[in-house]
């Protein structure tokens, strides 16, 4: 019964997130739709299939992922490209990311994330020697396409986790000390070709930059942050909710918790991430087959680096990248997904009887 008490800390961070969404959201839903419930039932639509997802998959085991790994990669790889199809793919504001089932829409790049997890966990378990161009190649064509779309968020996460799995894998350390040098320049390369990446990444070493344009965002981010003060200003009395923040329901829903709940508040949300985080770790460590153990491990690194991405561009300790944050933020794929890879978590616990 221990394993489900892990679920725990991503139910109250669930529960955050629906409050915060509509807390975030009402006046712009009243305002655009005419309901201000509008955002509310839509994320509470989401939840309810997550979890029911996330049930389900709990239930069976995560063995079969290793059987189905290459079928799964395929599949992403091939949605990956179907974003760019007129007709199948969804594009809006100068971002191709989306493919339209006619019923819903969906954001391929958030199941590739998993996708990726499970495919290179299976791989590497098999101890296979010698993959170094293989595994580049692999990772390289799928960051690649999701550059392409552009989100480079999602590739850095992508690429971040597939670093700490490949490094997990017992792989030599000479092939990260020579890795190091060519993702800093690639990443340097990509920000200067890219004129919104450069403007941000100026933004962020001088944020008295272009404040009304490159540095607004993380400007306003800052200044509800800062507004909370140790208590907050309470429960739906955020001022930066009301059309100064962008994405106020997505990337930037830390920052209106920080608003509204105050450092208290915001730092006892971090905590309650840092347990999810070290219970994920445990269920790596107790996990019996190196399968289960770099699965586990890679769903955790890859949540936990999305974590840290979306926490540290809302403190301006890194330059604005937009991601969500997880269980929180208003979104579909990507709490579906979320939920998904919790499934996976939890199945592993209850394999190992953690």
């Amino acid at each position: 019964m221990a394993w489900r008490n892990k679920i725990v800390p991503v139910l109250f961070l669930l529960g955050l997130g629906v409050l915060m969404v509509y807390d975030a959201s009402s006046a712009s839903a009243a305002r655009d739709f005419g309901d201000k419930f509008y955002f509310l039932k839509e994320q509470l639509k989401w939840v309810i299939l997550g979890f029911m997802g996330m049930a389900l998959i709990s239930t069976i085991n995560y063995k079969i992922l290793y059987k189905l790994s290459p079928i799964i990669i395929i599949g992403s790889i091939i949605s990956l490209i179907l974003v760019f199809l007129p007709g199948i793919g969804v594009k809006a504001y100068g971002a191709s990311r989306w493919i339209n089932l006619g019923f819903t829409v969906i954001q391929p790049s958030e199941f590739a994330k998993l996708a990726l997890i499970i495919y290179l966990s299976a791989w590497f378990s098999s101890k296979e020697k010698g993959r170094l161009l293989a595994f580049l190649l692999l990772v390289g064509i799928i960051v690649g396409l999701i550059l392409l779309q552009p989100d480079m968020g999602t590739a850095i996460i992508m690429a971040g986790t597939a670093a700490v799995l490949y490094f997990l894998s017992e792989a030599p350390v000479w092939h990260f000390l020579g890795l190091v040098p060519v993702v800093a320049a690639g990443t340097a390369f990509l920000a200067i070709i890219s004129p919104y990446r450069l403007k941000r990444l100026t933004s962020f070493l001088d944020s008295g930059t272009d404040p009304l344009g490159a540095s607004y965002h993380i400007r306003q981010a800052l200044i509800a942050i800062g507004s909370g003060g140790l208590f907050g200003l309470g429960l739906g009395n955020s001022r930066q909710k009301y059309s100064y923040l962008p994405e106020a329901t997505t990337d930037s829903i830390f920052a209106i918790i920080g608003e509204e709940l105050g450092f208290l508040g915001a730092v006892f949300v971090i905590a309650v991430f840092i347990f999810f985080i070290i219970s994920g770790i445990k269920i790596a460590a107790n996990c019996k087959d190196s399968f289960g153990r770099l699965l586990a491990a890679g769903i955790v690194s890859w949540l936990t680096i999305q974590i840290l991405i979306n926490l540290g561009a809302m403190a301006a300790l890194i330059p604005l990248t937009g991601v969500p944050l997880p269980f929180i933020s208003y979104g579909g794929s990507a709490l579906v997904v979320e939920l998904a890879g919790v499934g996976i978590l939890l199945n592993i616990a209850k394999s190992s009887g953690a």
